[in-house]
């Protein structure tokens, strides 16, 4: 089931593609040229996803307004990768991912968002998350599960991570909110059931480099990306009915997507990696 030898070479061209790009991102964010540091960061996640061999299935388009707020469900590192090479946005993450070994010095540079659990800096954080995306005019991808799980369902949604969707863009129209479904469908082409889908998500208190070592072992993956309608706040008229919203959208797409009847969205089948 484990292959130890593509594991091997998967795991030295991504280290490969790290020291090659990784540095360059670093020095073009030094200097101050964003445009040219979000372009290769994209670059870089895009060849992730070739190395790590995983095949992507888009469905629907992503929002060509920006800023936008994407919110997505979460089962993996893997959905890091997987986003950052779909979408040009900066992710909002946990302030122990700064932490992970290799992950976290990749997510620093790419200028992730990151907060603690603890309510008391919630202010704060909402603070520089709106600066980010009013201020900076900067795209951020956020998971409003708050942490990973099985990749066979979906948490509830946190409606305070979704807060900043209450911001006005400078010229007083509403903060668009896109949701994104991630569902793990297939091994090798096969499809994937639930008993399989646990090998590639990353939850509860399981070990970051052993997981990666299986992961990296176990042939080609197919992700399908599903891109809802983007809405705004005022459709809803509360952050809490705008969240509940959210989490059936990408709750449903999910089950729809693991049982073999995905969304219907604009069909854009794409081979990324």
């Amino acid at each position: 089931m484990h292959a130890p030898v593509t594991a091997a070479f998967r795991f030295v061209g991504f280290i490969l593609w790290i020291l090659l790009v990784v540095p360059a991102v670093g020095g073009l964010d030094l200097c101050g040229l964003v445009r040219a540091c979000r372009w290769l960061a994209r670059l870089f996640w895009r060849g992730s996803v070739r190395i790590l061999g995983i095949h992507l299935v888009i469905r629907g388009t992503v929002c060509p307004d920006r800023p936008t707020l994407f919110v997505a469900n979460h089962a993996s590192y893997l959905d890091i990768v997987v986003l950052g090479a779909v979408v040009k946005a900066a992710f909002v993450a946990k302030k122990e991912v700064g932490q992970w070994p290799a992950i976290g010095f990749m997510a620093k540079l790419g200028r992730t968002v990151f907060i603690e659990r603890r309510s008391r800096h919630a202010k704060e954080q909402k603070n520089e998350m709106i600066t980010r995306l009013i201020s900076v005019g900067e795209s951020l991808i956020l998971f409003p599960e708050g942490t990973s799980n099985d990749g066979n369902r979906v948490l509830p949604f946190k409606s305070a991570l979704l807060s900043v969707a209450e911001a006005r863009l400078p010229d007083g129209r509403p903060l668009p909110v896109q949701p994104i479904s991630l569902a793990y469908t297939h091994l090798d082409g096969l499809p994937m059931g639930r008993g399989w889908r646990p090998f590639f998500a990353w939850y509860g208190d399981m070990e970051l480099i052993p997981h990666l070592w299986s992961v990296l072992g176990l042939g080609h993956l197919t992700v399908e990306v599903d891109l809802h309608p983007a809405v705004t706040l005022d459709q809803f008229g509360s952050r809490k009915a705008l969240t509940a919203h959210c989490q059936t959208v990408i709750g449903d797409a999910l089950v729809s997507a693991v049982c073999g009847c995905p969304p219907k969205l604009a069909e854009k089948s794409v081979t990324v990696g």
